[in-house]
């Protein structure tokens, strides 16, 4: 499959390939009449490279992920560290945004209130 084949039917952009292509990470890339073909093997790996991207790896952070994992099972506890540092952070800005919420409905609250003239209770 060609660069624009993969791009195409898989919708990965091609700075995404051209990238990968540039990281050396696709050993079983053959250059076949001036186009770059790509197997099952190098799609799987773009799967994962887009997984880590949409999950909010940095380009750095792949390439590290991605040689750790062709390197094999040694690397495992290193990658999911990798992958538990990225959940942790996760947490964090989740947590932050639900701080922000709460900050945001309180001032909302605040002004629909004072916008509500008060009721006052008539005693006879």
């Amino acid at each position: 499959m060609t660069k624009t084949e993969a791009s195409e039917c898989y919708n990965i952009p091609v700075e995404v390939l051209d990238e990968y292509e540039s990281w050396g990470l696709c050993g079983e890339v053959i250059k076949v009449m001036g186009a770059w073909q790509y197997d099952d093997r190098d799609i799987e790996r773009l799967s994962m490279i887009m997984t880590l991207h949409d999950i909010g790896f940095s380009n750095k952070e792949i390439e590290t992920y991605m040689r750790l994992m062709l390197e094999g099972d040694s690397t495992e506890q290193e990658r999911l560290r990798m992958l538990s540092d990225k959940r942790s952070d996760t947490l964090d800005e989740i947590h932050f945004r639900e701080r922000q919420l709460d900050r945001l409905d309180y001032l909302r609250f605040k002004m629909k209130k004072k916008g509500r003239p008060e009721k006052h209770s008539q005693k006879t």
